[in-house]
């Protein structure tokens, strides 16, 4: 068979061959001058396919003086070119949009040439957490601009929760501070009319360190009418390997989808694409008004086999592809411990893999489960890079928050690529501090890493601060009430979903300073989330305060009645009896 085809493509090619009187050569490479492989080569006067070799070298028969070329690999964009034989080509191919963003890293906070910090390492069992570097202090003179992208994950609060439950200390990776605010939605009031956001700014005295301050910015995200919410074309992939057999895994992502079910409409369309000892579809595209059958798919479910989540990733969304709704939420929603061991399996591959998969214009909700064994960092990456959020589930109550009582928070999109550009008034901020929003140590270490914004929820109400040194005209102005310069300027980048057009809006923080205690109860409320996450990671810069302080902060500022606040409150204490060591008694 072989000999026939070599004879077959002998025939094709020998008139050409012997009409052959020059010799096409050259190279291809990159923008970073690496030389590409196996790019596919097309002789327009012949149609001949023809590749580069080692290095991007290529050599190409060819019976005229001048002649065109086309090159072709996947990534790329197609180059089309003249050639004359007399002269050696050196050709540059450029990385289409998305291929680009494959090769870097995304920043969660950004100051321009601020350097590297020491890294920490931790180890958590067989649980992984991506290394983050806390946010330093940073003088407002020299870089008075910073930004940092919103979005919606809440996943590192309830993981903690996990922890301190269980009596346990947290892996300090795994106290991500921007998602122990998202948890709480604070105080939400609706934007303007003609606005997707509302920004609000407050001014206080530093609980924690006397004589600096803390800026708080509350953000509101417009919610969607519910009556106009789009039509979802939604794919559960769920993780039915054998490490999902577990009562707190496989059997609590069942009740949880249940209950998602409950509030699909008739418009609204569902599958179920499942990957353990098989990869395969368990549910085709059902109508949200067909529950039963729905309900039945869900469970049947069973735990079993390896783990290969590439797999089950590519054909979640073929599936998405092929009911695509235009102007529609079209959404892969995967549940997993993380745990991959088939395929493509490590951060980078992953990342890669779901940036490509993010072309498709369909979103990614990631619901982390488990404990021992749960892949926090692999689950991050896949939200971070999906154009979609993460929550981890440790209970049934849990399950419901994200999928029912939150539900177009998670799964219906208000703007995307949404990141918040702040620039402080040197004459009034010395210094400032992003709490939370820490950058993981590879991307800070990637010179070429940039800022990608998140995706935003309706309805969203979360609070971002910063600690700030005063500066001495601002301190003489504490209490006077008549500095008229603000304390900085916001604007937000955003998209409208399945848009690209680039969109802002502008705001002004203006200097309205009140002592900490006088402050509004939500306000403290967060700076005591903020507080109990720096102290969860040893942070540096809360030497001064202790658990006493954030027992205190939260008895005063906590609304007992409000079932989330109580809770954290509770967990505060329990946290102050895992991490305050007890004395031992003198003889």
């Amino acid at each position: 068979m072989k000999r026939l085809l070599f004879i077959l493509t002998l025939t094709l090619l020998l008139p050409s061959l012997l009409m052959a009187q020059y010799y096409i050569r050259g190279e291809v490479k990159d923008e970073k001058n690496n030389g590409l492989q196996n790019v596919k080569i097309i002789l327009h006067s012949t149609s001949l396919p023809y590749a580069t070799g080692v290095g991007g070298a290529f050599g190409i028969l060819s019976s005229k003086v001048s002649d065109s070329l086309s090159f072709y690999l996947e990534g790329y964009e197609p180059l089309h070119v003249s050639v004359n034989t007399s002269k050696f080509q050196s050709l540059q191919m450029k990385m289409q949009p998305f291929t680009a963003s494959l090769q870097k890293h995304t920043l969660l906070s950004v100051t321009a040439d601020m350097r590297l910090k020491a890294d920490k390492q931790w180890v958590a069992g067989d649980e992984t957490y991506n290394t983050i570097i806390e946010n330093d202090v940073i003088q407002a003179a020299k870089y008075p601009n910073t930004s940092l992208v919103l979005n919606v994950d809440r996943a590192s609060y309830s993981n903690i929760r996990r922890f301190l439950n269980t009596n346990s200390q947290v892996p300090p990776d795994a106290v991500r501070i921007e998602e122990m605010l998202n948890y709480f939605n604070f105080n939400y009031d609706d934007p303007p009319k003609d606005s997707v956001f509302k920004v609000e700014s407050s001014l206080t005295s530093c609980p924690w360190t006397p004589g600096n301050q803390l800026l708080f910015l509350q953000i509101n995200t417009r919610k969607l009418q519910l009556d106009k919410v789009p039509p979802s074309n939604l794919v559960f992939l769920i993780d039915v390997s054998g490490s999902m057999d577990m009562p707190n895994r496989l059997p609590l992502l069942k009740s949880s989808f249940r209950k998602l079910v409950e509030n699909l409409r008739p418009i609204d369309t569902v599958s179920i694409v499942v990957y353990g000892s098989v990869v395969g579809v368990m549910l085709t595209p059902t109508s949200g008004e067909e529950k039963k059958k729905i309900y039945d798919a869900i469970e049947n479910l069973e735990a079993g086999g390896f783990t290969p989540g590439e797999a089950g990733i590519l054909q979640a969304y073929k599936l998405a592809e092929s009911k695509f709704i235009k102007g529609g939420n079209n959404r892969v929603i995967l549940a997993t411990d993380g745990d991959f061991n088939v395929g493509q399996n490590n951060e980078k591959q992953l990342e890669e893999l779901i940036t490509r998969m993010k072309q498709t214009g369909i979103y990614l909700t990631c619901l982390g489960v488990g404990m021992g064994n749960y892949k926090d960092s692999k689950i991050e990456v896949l939200a971070k890079k999906g154009n979609g959020n993460f929550a981890y589930l440790d209970s049934e109550q849990e399950g419901e928050k994200v999928l029912v009582k939150e539900l177009t928070q998670t799964l219906f999109s208000a703007a995307d690529d949404v990141y918040m550009n702040v620039e402080f008034n040197p004459d009034l901020v010395k210094a400032y501090r992003l709490i939370g929003f820490d950058n993981k140590r590879a991307a800070l270490a990637d010179s070429s890493s940039q800022l990608e914004g998140g995706e935003i929820g309706s309805g969203h109400s979360v609070i971002a601060l910063f600690e700030l040194t005063p500066t001495e005209e601002n301190t003489q102005a504490m209490g006077s009430g008549t500095m008229t310069k603000s304390i900085a300027k916001i604007k937000m980048h955003y998209k409208f979903p399945e848009q690209s057009n680039d969109r802002y809006s502008y705001f002004t923080c203006p200097y309205n300073y009140l002592e900490f205690g006088e402050a509004r109860p939500i306000l403290r409320f967060a700076a005591s989330v903020s507080l109990m996450g720096a102290l969860l990671r040893n942070s540096e810069y809360t030497r001064n305060a202790s658990w006493t302080d954030l027992v205190s902060i939260t008895e005063k500022s906590a609304d007992l009645t409000n079932n989330l606040q109580k809770e954290f409150y509770d967990l505060v204490l329990k946290a102050q009896k895992i991490y305050t060591p007890l004395k031992k008694k003198k003889l």
